[in-house]
C-alpha cells in the first residue's frame, strides 16, 4: 500500500525511483519519526534537505548566470532568492499535489486545516536532495526547473510572488544606497519537535521588526513583513 503511495507520487513528479527509500526519508517530517519512536537521524528529512537547498540554489545560480545575462551579479541574487524563497517551493510542490504524501506527526498533520508552508517548502527540497542522490544532477535539475516553470517565468518577467518578504524588504531598503541587512535568532521554545523561534531583523544594526514561526525561515518572513508593515517609522522615510 505504502509503495502504490509514493509510487503515485513518482508518476506526478515523472521520476520513478531506483532506492524508493530515499523518497520516504524525503517525504518524512521529523515529528512523525518521533512520535514512532524512530531515534534515527536519517530517517527523517532534515539531513536531505540541507543538502536539496544546496542543490536548489545551484540549479537556480547556473540558470540565471547562463540564460540571463544581462542581469547583474545584484539582480540574480534578488531574483534567486524570489524563485527559492518559502512561498514558491510550497506553491510548486503543491501544484503536483506533493504535500498530501508528506509523513507528518500528529502534531503537524494540520493547522487550521491548511500544512504550514514551511513543511512543504522543506518537503520540495528534500525530495530535490534524493532525486539528486538517486539519478544525478542533471535529472535534479530538469524536475526542479520543471516543477518551478511557473515561478521561475513570472519571477523572470518581472512579477512578483508577493509573499517573499524578505526579497521585499530588501528592495525596499536598498532605495536608501548599500545597507545591512541581518537576521538574528532572539530566541528559540517548545520541545524538539515543535519548536517555535523568533527571529528578529536589523537594519544597519538598528532593530525594525520581529517574528515568530515554526521554522526559522518562517520566523524572517514574518520579522521582515513586519518591517514592512512598520514603514516609515523604521525607515525614516
Amino acid at each position: 500500500m505504502e509503495r502504490e503511495r509514493l509510487l503515485e507520487l513518482e508518476q506526478k513528479l515523472k521520476y520513478i525511483f531506483n532506492n524508493h527509500d530515499l523518497l520516504k526519508m524525503a517525504l518524512t517530517h521529523k515529528s512523525y519519526a518521533y512520535e514512532h519512536e524512530d531515534p534515527n537521524y536519517d530517517k527523517y528529512n532534515e539531513r536531505i534537505e540541507f543538502l536539496g537547498d544546496a542543490i536548489l540554489e545551484h540549479i537556480i545560480s547556473d540558470l540565471l548566470f547562463a540564460h540571463v545575462p544581462e542581469l547583474a551579479e545584484g539582480e540574480m541574487t534578488k531574483k534567486r532568492a524570489a524563485i527559492v524563497c518559502e512561498a514558491s517551493l510550497s506553491q510548486a510542490l503543491k501544484r503536483v499535489g506533493g504535500h498530501e504524501y508528506i509523513y507528518l506527526g500528529k502534531c503537524e498533520q494540520n493547522s487550521n486545516g491548511k500544512m504550514k508552508d514551511a513543511i512543504v517548502a522543506d518537503a520540495f527540497e528534500a525530495v530535490l536532495g534524493a532525486i539528486y542522490l538517486d539519478g544525478g544532477y542533471e535529472i535534479a535539475r530538469d524536475i526542479c526547473l520543471e516543477l518551478l516553470d511557473q515561478e521561475i517565468k513570472t519571477v523572470l518577467s518581472g512579477g512578483s510572488l508577493n509573499t517573499d518578504y524578505k526579497t521585499q524588504l530588501q528592495e525596499i531598503l536598498q532605495r536608501n544606497g548599500s545597507v545591512k541587512i541581518e537576521y538574528r535568532l532572539a530566541g528559540e521554545e517548545g520541545p524538539e519537535h515543535d519548536k517555535t523561534f523568533t527571529i528578529e531583523v536589523f537594519f544597519n544594526d538598528k532593530k525594525i521588526g520581529t517574528g515568530k514561526g515554526k521554522s526559522k525561515k518562517q520566523a524572517e518572513q514574518e520579522a521582515a513583513h513586519h518591517a514592512i508593515i512598520n514603514g516609515s517609522e523604521v525607515f525614516g522615510d
